[in-house]
């Protein structure tokens, strides 16, 4: 009997080994580490195909993230040594003691940034959007993750009260990140000649182990992208909406200190920052217009958002 405790015992470790050295390697490559399925609501769902991401897209200054150069970081490491082995503080024999620890961190590889075809856009689904793009025939041009994707859902009557019979195109997927989106912009959804777009994208890798920093340079490359495929285009840039039950929700910070982050991508000629976040939100911060999960609006949301952004993309058209 306790042989076979013993044995079983073993082959748990090894199970969870095995675990861990996936997750790892899922967030070296590029995946999200826990994305929601569908804007977060299912967890671990969208991970995407086990294949290298890109090389990572170029991201705008106003949101990136200060990368030193290897000459950089030798020579500010090499100062720090030189402080631990001189100075005369109080704590001396600390630094001395640690000296192996007091060094310059380099910012991690950002996988938000680096192009990847996650599961959740799935080669079908991608090249109807690739169809949809090489004829053209829309003047909007909607891109995100299921709280855009769901337009087609929950909001298909906001839709129809606030646009019309305007032609839109709708590539948001649920359950989709940053590098997601770049893949497909990057592999021939980057088509047609919208004259406006709405863009809300980040949430997923918020709510897995990205920082905010990470999440707005995510969202700066995808900006950047949109430029470079739609010079014409001007870019309605949604702050990611709020989520949660509570204003202390974690995600909700994080998702909060990305849009600080993000509206500085606001240039007022091409890209125009837009929080409406307030709009959903009552005075004890618990959410207006959403579903039971706290994540995505319910009709009345739909609504809500729709009177706040119609008019505006509407005479970006004109």
């Amino acid at each position: 009997m306790m042989k076979k405790k013993t044995t079983l015992m073993i082959v748990m470790c090894a199970m969870s080994v095995v675990t861990m050295v996936y997750t790892v390697q899922a967030q070296q490559f590029g995946a999200p580490a826990a994305p929601g399925g569908f804007g977060g609501g299912m967890r671990g769902f969208g991970r995407g195909p086990s294949v290298p991401p890109g090389p990572p897209a170029p991201v705008p200054a106003a949101v990136a993230i200060p990368r030193p150069t290897e000459e950089e970081v030798a020579k500010m490491n090499a100062d720090l040594q030189q402080f631990v082995q001189t100075t005369t503080s109080a704590n001396r024999d600390l630094f001395r003691k640690y000296a192996s620890l007091v060094k310059i961190q380099v910012p991690r590889a950002n996988a938000a940034i680096a192009p990847v075809q996650t599961g959740v856009r799935t080669t079908e689904r991608h090249n109807g959007f690739v169809e949809i793009a090489k004829q053209g025939d829309f003047d909007i041009l909607f891109h995100g993750d299921s709280i855009t994707d769901w337009w087609q859902r929950s909001g298909v009557e906001a839709q129809r009260k606030h646009f019309g019979d305007i032609k839109i195109a709708n590539f948001a997927i649920a359950g989709d990140t940053t590098q997601g989106l770049l893949w497909g912009l990057q592999n021939g959804e980057g088509q047609g000649n919208p004259k406006a777009i709405m863009l809300m994208i980040g949430t997923n890798n918020a709510s897995g182990d990205a920082t905010s920093e990470e999440v707005a340079e995510g969202v700066g490359a995808v900006v950047l992208q949109l430029r470079k495929d739609f010079p014409n285009a001007k870019i309605m840039l949604l702050a990611i909406f709020p989520r949660g039950s509570r204003p202390n929700d974690g995600i909700r910070r994080k998702n909060d200190r990305a849009n600080e982050i993000i509206a500085k991508l606001h240039d007022g000629q091409h890209v125009f920052f837009t929080n409406i976040n307030d709009k959903f939100l009552n005075a004890d911060g618990s959410l207006i217009g959403f579903s039971g999960d706290n994540l995505h609006p319910d009709a009345r949301g739909y609504d809500i958002w729709g009177a706040a952004v119609a008019d505006t993309l509407k005479s970006w058209l004109k």
